[in-house]
């Protein structure tokens, strides 16, 4: 028998993935030939083709929606939440042959048409965070619950670390009332111009969602086609715009570069830790693409973007120079964030300001503006900025490598507890931001303290969901068990959805458990070669150092936070937990 089964969670994220290797593992039991289409983030989508559909004996979706239906009128298909999928896959499977009927797609009426209740409102959102993993989905799934509880129709675009998901159509976006941008990095707000458009952060829209649509119904502001991202965030905080925001999309840009760069010289110390000196080794072109290379975009990637999330496309090519420029004079990252937001504010600036005749307005986003931004920025960057920070980065470089054991400890007890105490928000960004940057000079223990202590909050969740199971209910701990996955993956924000509901218990034992860990980590010298990943980095040769410390580490911090919460956790608080 011919299947194609398809999962589908709000989250996009381990439940999707628990749900359809689970439901895979049945069929197979059975002898049924598979075909998984998963939407979520822990693998690329792989769509069922034409062929396999026409084949198919059965469609089994779990899911609130089936994707793309069109694809299977005429099919056999079974629809039902995934939630009833994972406690007993082979009877939802049993029920799905036995009772999906053939499948008439929805008829969608044209927008223009589409009849919406009194007071309804026809929403469209899209999220976004810098890693483009939890929070984006997260927060996606958050205001997609408040606005159906609210009685609107809304639909949600993520933007995560594969590219668009659940894209909107121009037909949407034209029909909207009001769109909302929960995004912590810049999106390109081109296709809402014209739409009322309310901008806010990712961890908004996921801890005030209902807050969050009834802002945008009335405050949101109607997007010109010219107008600039800083005119449209008027009244938003510090960190829905401005530094945060902008740093936060550089950062983004520049993970890939830093966890590929990291990877590749990882392995080429595979070969021996100086075997990258004989040149015409394979290890010698490992390093030379992941050190030569990808490390070496990585803070003109970081400036450009920074540069590119404050004045638009004008910013990037003068702020990728001053990258550059930081990189080549030795002032490294901190001199790559300054290029960036010099670069950034003097192209906007020149953007605003400058005042051309009709006739040579339009070589301005093509010639004035890169060649007068990137001669400020270079110059400063020169003759201003360079040699100090450059100074400053050594010292602080120099410092980092010369700690003795206490220093080293204190270190990873302040890194460890501020990845923990906001589960993601700024105060752990920042923290990873430092550890990030810190790789570009070839700094690795910081990052190795960073990462274990993230992993600890989501772990301890799970770990106390199985521990005092008596304290939980069934969906809580089929939460706790989607908190472990997130957790081995360094997604800190599984624990979100049992911090948000006792914050009081759960967040000291985050801090407890994750500064225990960061100090071990700096403790055994600790080093990790890439940002992100988490324990699934261990199965790449030399990326952590020592393995088995840096693991007993994370188990020592988990089992303190999640061994704690176990034993405080009243067994009436219930957890907020997403269906």
């Amino acid at each position: 028998m011919n299947i194609i089964l398809i999962t589908a969670c709000p989250s996009g994220m381990a439940t999707t993935f628990l749900a359809a290797r689970r439901l895979e593992q049945a069929a197979q039991r059975q002898g049924w030939k598979v075909h998984v289409e998963m939407h979520g983030e822990l693998a690329p989508v792989d769509t069922a083709n034409a062929d396999q559909i026409a084949h198919a004996d059965l469609i089994v979706v779990a899911a609130d929606h089936v994707p793309a239906p069109e694809r299977f009128a005429g099919k056999r298909l079974y629809q039902a939440p995934i939630a009833q999928a994972l406690p007993n896959p082979e009877t939802f499977l049993a029920t799905a042959k036995r009772e999906a009927p053939l499948y008439t797609p929805p008829e969608v009426a044209p927008a223009s048409e589409a009849s919406t209740s009194p007071g309804e409102k026809r929403i469209v959102a899209v999220t976004a965070c810098p890693t483009g993993v939890a929070h984006t989905f997260m927060a996606a799934e958050a205001l997609a619950e408040a606005g159906k509880a609210m009685g609107h129709a809304i639909r949600v675009e993520t933007q995560g670390s594969v590219g668009a998901q659940d894209k909107l159509t121009d037909d949407e976006i034209a029909a909207a009332d009001v769109v909302i941008l929960a995004c912590d990095i810049e999106v390109d707000p081109t296709r809402f111009a014209g739409k009322r458009v309310y901008r806010t952060s990712t961890g908004t829209a996921l801890k005030k969602s209902q807050a969050t649509i009834e802002n945008a119904l009335a405050q949101a502001t109607l997007e010109s086609a010219g107008a600039s991202n800083a005119s449209s965030t008027e009244g938003k905080s510090l960190k829905e715009k401005g530094v945060y925001k902008h740093l936060l999309t550089g950062v983004s840009f520049m993970l890939p570069m830093v966890v590929a760069g990291g990877l590749l010289i990882a392995l080429s110390f595979m070969f021996g830790i100086e075997a990258f000196e004989q040149e015409g080794t394979l290890a010698a072109a490992l390093m030379q693409i992941g050190g030569g290379t990808a490390f070496a975009l990585m803070i003109p990637v970081l400036a450009g973007y920074i540069a590119y999330s404050i004045a638009d496309r004008p910013g990037l090519a003068p702020g990728m120079i001053g990258g550059m420029l930081a990189a080549n004079i030795g002032s490294g990252f901190i001199g790559g964030i300054l290029a960036g937001f010099l670069a950034g504010y003097v192209a906007l600036a020149i953007t605003r300001y400058a005042k051309l005749p009709s006739s040579v307005e339009s070589l301005k986003p093509i010639l004035i503006i890169p060649l007068i931004a990137s001669l400020v920025t270079g110059l400063v960057m020169i003759y201003v900025v360079g040699e100090p920070v450059a100074a400053l980065l050594s010292a602080l470089t120099t410092f980092l490598a010369s700690m003795d054991s206490t220093n080293a400890v204190l270190l990873g007890i302040l890194l460890g507890a501020m990845m923990c105490f906001d589960l993601g928000g700024p105060i752990n960004k920042a923290a990873y931001t430092f550890g990030v940057g810190l790789l570009a000079s070839e700094t690795y223990g910081p990052m190795a303290a960073i990462m274990a202590a993230g992993m600890v909050p989501a772990i301890g969740m799970g770990i106390a969901s199985f521990v005092a199971r008596y304290k939980y209910s069934v969906p809580e701990r089929e939460a706790g068990k989607a908190s472990f996955v997130l957790g081995l993956c360094f997604i800190s924000e599984g624990a979100i959805p049992f911090a948000a509901k006792d914050p009081l218990r759960v967040i000291p034992c985050c801090i407890a458990g994750g500064a225990i860990t960061g100090a071990l980590s700096m403790l055994v010298g600790a080093k990790l070669m890439a940002p992100h990943g988490g324990i699934f980095v261990l199965l790449i040769p030399n990326a952590i150092t020592p393995a088995l410390l840096y693991l007993g580490a994370i188990v020592a911090g988990s089992l303190v936070t999640g061994l704690s919460y176990a034993m405080l956790k009243r067994g009436a608080a219930q957890v907020a937990v997403a269906s």
